[in-house]
């Protein structure tokens, strides 16, 4: 016997039909891979921020403060105090005040006598460190010739970086946390501490995750691998009590004073309980304005 299906092909599409079969796929479609973000505060051309809720996919970790920068819009520029003038390290929000960055975010690993581990380079030149071994990951920013990736996280596995004549102006070297293959690249251990992170994405944004609670250094790695595939490889700035994110004052004024939820406003006011001196900062600017005694060049 032959049935006419007819009516059931003329019933797929339907309006109704279409509704009702986007609701079954709702239902029973797996998790999203897609971050899990509120809606993103833009505190500039650029510039914005957001809480990523990574604990659907990732119980282990609490939700991240993520700051999205566009270099085409925003430069970034590296501190040491020594090279800045200043007779000792400074926190974090000493240094967003005195440095007049839109943002603030703490660089590498540093000695005991706050020498920096790694390289370390300033307006195009060495601020008196040496390549680190082990530690592969590189940021870089403001390339000295070709502008058109103004900033990037290098992983010098595959990356190549020359010292002589180095091919960006500002550079911070630290760990390497996940690369271009999907790997981790720090070994399991028990150790929890807040965390700062760089993080390329495909489209050539970069990210500084902040975290929110104590957090393993490979789970955050794992969590990042495993929910947010947009990230094409992070590194992991110094953790601790050295993690830290500075927003200026006025950017957050205009934010508190905005209707809406700003759910990372408490999140980062409360993200680290002490404030230790950092030797060396990465400060964040609109390029169409000047900072301190630096001319940002647009």
């Amino acid at each position: 016997m032959v049935r006419d299906n007819s009516f059931h092909r003329s019933f797929l599409f339907t309006p109704v039909a279409r509704f009702l079969l986007g609701i079954i796929f709702v239902m029973f479609s797996g998790p999203s891979t897609t971050p899990q973000t509120l809606a993103a505060d833009h505190l500039g051309d650029g510039l914005s921020i957001s809480v990523w809720n990574t604990q659907a996919q990732c119980p282990d970790v609490a939700p991240l403060i993520a700051v999205e920068i566009d270099p085409n819009r925003y430069r970034f520029t590296v501190h040491y105090y020594q090279q800045d003038g200043f007779s000792a390290p400074l926190d974090i929000r000493q240094w967003q005040e005195r440095t007049g960055h839109d943002l603030v975010f703490n660089a590498g690993l540093f000695r005991e006598n706050y020498a920096y581990l790694g390289l370390l380079y300033g307006n195009g030149r060495s601020l008196g460190s040496k390549r680190h071994a082990i530690w592969l990951g590189l940021f870089v920013a403001e390339p000295a010739e070709d502008r058109s990736r103004r900033a990037r996280v290098l992983d010098l596995t595959f990356d190549t970086f020359d010292e002589r004549q180095p091919p960006y102006r500002e550079v911070a070297q630290s760990l390497m946390l996940l690369d271009r293959t999907g790997k981790v690249r720090v070994r399991q251990s028990e150790k929890r501490a807040h965390q700062t992170l760089v993080a390329e994405q495909g489209d050539g944004h970069l990210l500084v995750l902040k975290t929110t609670e104590e957090v393993s250094l490979h789970a955050l790695g794992e969590c990042l691998r495993d929910a947010f595939p947009s990230l094409r490889q992070v590194m992991a700035m110094d953790g601790g009590s050295s993690s830290g994110v500075a927003v200026s004052p006025s950017l957050r004024q205009a934010m508190s004073e905005m209707a809406g939820l700003h759910a990372w406003l408490p999140l980062l006011e409360g993200s680290t309980t002490t404030h230790v001196g950092l030797p060396a900062v990465i400060g964040i600017s609109s390029r169409q304005k000047q900072v301190g005694a630096k001319t940002v060049d647009k």
